[in-house]
């Protein structure tokens, strides 16, 4: 009996956490399940050709928003190849609705609702020992009967603690992604999260959380990230964790946590304060500003408490924050989400995350839609299309905001330039909102560009903007391009150097400056060295360092 346990990632760099628990919690099967990661970019033919020559009894894939399309039309055709496999489907896009999904899908023998590691198990043990000897008899499915679609209801959650720890061998997750999780659930009631319609919140056992971290930490794993919905949401589990981690410092491991900023307490924040640089990333869900907004999605958050604290930790100089937004969302227009979008730039985020409110099944969101008026698209990821507030080219719009900010904003590499244009914008939403419209209106918005290329589309863009002055602007996208690589060739709009060459070149052998680094003298007659050995942990930007008075007055 071969049973094939196929999980669908968005990319590679993604390990599938929900499938290596379902494995590792069937351990006494182990002999029988076959584990088998693709990623929907890959060719479904070879994926098909992979599956059929394993020769299974049985296939059991997850579902998500970003694979059910790719995962249905593979299944589809397997099943005719396959004509004797059972096909079982799992995961958050086939549960809450999987009597459809049956009816709808006739290639597939069953459903996994819910929290899935105790139902594999007994479905592994179905089709391997005949224990249990019936279907009827495992809870958290739903299945063919005949002509019939039975229900055998969801199954009660675990004790995340009896889940073993999935990674022994980490030869298998090489320059992937390491996914850690230390508690399920969420106190949180947010209507677009799937999160809060199971409100019983648990937590791994802390002394085997803390033996699973220090396995991360031994093996200089890059990064470790925490997918806890509200990793912060009990103060003596994070705190614990986080103490743990900063006390075991292995100079290499980053740790990643989506986090509640205004439940932190100084204790907390006071622990932040003494990390080295780079070793947590913090994700912080904002999703708008706008009171009533917070309060028709049923969401906690003191913004002012949030901003302060933000601010707080920006002081530190240590930790990424990475701020999100959702557009789409009851009571937020376009004018309104502008303010959000300021409100949260205005905080200076290394990422300002901007997406578009999706409608999951189950959630309460889709229960609002007739009252919302929120239309959205019938194929996953059923991302907002308009509401009661926000028409569709309001929509567009912001679709073109939210292309740039990611190129411009969140890419880290025009952040000098940046910081110049603002003050000629009367906000900062402005800047992205009139750079999206001159993408569109010169034809470069549907062209694939090169980094340089970014660069010379918003200088030409910067230059249509009264009182900016070009050459100010040359000036900081000089210092942007330098701050990550020294270029191997200069740009057209860079200042001729050739003057001060005989200068530079003196300082160079009086400082023994090695010969990866760059000393580039700018338009108003300042000098700066760059030192690409010495590199911001946080921003990835070379060490900086004014060395005007060591070449013009030849100082040493």
């Amino acid at each position: 009996m071969k049973i094939l346990l196929a999980a669908c990632n968005a990319k590679y760099i993604h390990s599938n956490l929900a499938v290596y628990d379902l494995q590792a919690y069937a351990s006494e099967y182990t002999d029988h399940i076959i584990l088998k990661e693709y990623t929907i970019n890959q060719q479904k033919d070879d994926i098909m050709r992979d599956i059929y020559l394993e020769h299974p009894d049985v296939v059991c894939v997850s579902c998500y928003i970003w694979n059910i399309s790719f995962v249905k039309e593979l299944m589809a055709d397997l099943a005719k190849i396959l004509p004797d496999v059972d096909f079982w489907a799992g995961g958050p896009e086939v549960s809450y609705d999987a009597e459809k999904f049956l009816s709808e899908n006739p290639e597939f023998t069953g459903v996994m609702v819910g929290e899935g590691e105790e139902t594999f198990q007994e479905l592994s043990g179905y089709y391997v020992k005949k224990n249990p000897e019936k279907l009827e008899n495992i809870t958290g499915i739903c299945y063919r009967d005949g002509e019939k679609i039975i229900h055998n209801g969801w199954r009660q959650i675990m004790d995340l603690s009896s889940i073993p720890f999935i990674y022994k061998d980490l030869s298998e997750f090489k320059n992937r992604i390491i996914y850690y999780e230390s508690s399920r659930g969420c106190p949180f009631s947010c209507s677009y999260c799937l999160s809060s319609v199971d409100k019983k919140l648990r937590f791994r056992d802390i002394e085997m959380v803390k033996k699973e971290l220090q396995f991360f930490i031994d093996h200089k794993v890059p990064q470790v990230k925490f997918v806890d919905r509200t990793f912060n949401c009990k103060h003596d589990h994070a705190m614990a964790i986080w103490k743990y981690i900063n006390d075991h410092d292995n100079g290499v491991t980053n740790f990643h946590f989506e986090i509640s900023a205004d439940l932190l307490r100084e204790e907390e924040l006071q622990e932040m304060s003494t990390m080295r640089p780079g070793l947590i990333q913090l994700e912080i869900g904002v999703q708008s500003t706008n009171p009533d907004t917070i309060k028709a999605i049923h969401r906690t958050m003191d913004f002012e408490k949030l901003k302060g604290i933000v601010d707080r930790i920006h002081s530190f100089g240590n930790i990424h924050q990475h701020l999100d937004l959702i557009a789409g969302l009851p009571y937020e227009d376009y004018d309104s989400f502008r303010n959000s979008f300021n409100d949260v730039y205005a905080l200076k985020p290394q990422q300002l995350q901007l997406g578009f409110l999706k409608v999951l099944k189950g959630s309460h969101m889709m229960e609002m839609c007739r009252e919302y008026g929120i239309v959205y698209k019938n194929r996953e990821p059923y991302e907002v299309l308009s509401t009661k507030w926000l028409d569709y080219d309001h929509v567009l719009k912001l679709k073109n905001v939210e292309n740039m900010v990611e190129v411009y904003y969140n890419s880290g590499q025009f952040q000098k330039t940046l910081e110049y244009a603002e003050s000629f914008f009367p906000d900062a939403f402005s800047i992205y909102e009139g750079l999206g419209i001159f993408y569109m209106e010169k034809g470069y918005g549907d062209v694939s560009h090169t980094r340089m290329r970014r660069y010379e589309i918003l200088l030409e863009y910067l230059e249509t903007v009264p009182g900016i002055s070009r050459a100010e602007v040359a000036d900081r996208m000089i210092l942007d391009l330098y701050l990550r690589e020294n270029l191997k060739s200069r740009p057209g709009f860079a200042g001729d150097q050739k003057p001060y060459e005989k200068l530079v070149w003196d300082y160079r052998k009086r400082a023994h400056v090695p010969k990866n680094a760059h000393v580039e003298v700018f338009g108003n007659g300042r000098a700066l060295y760059f030192d690409y050995n010495r590199k911001d942990p946080l921003d990835n930007n070379a060490y900086v360092e004014d060395v005007t008075e060591q070449i013009f007055n030849r100082i040493k």
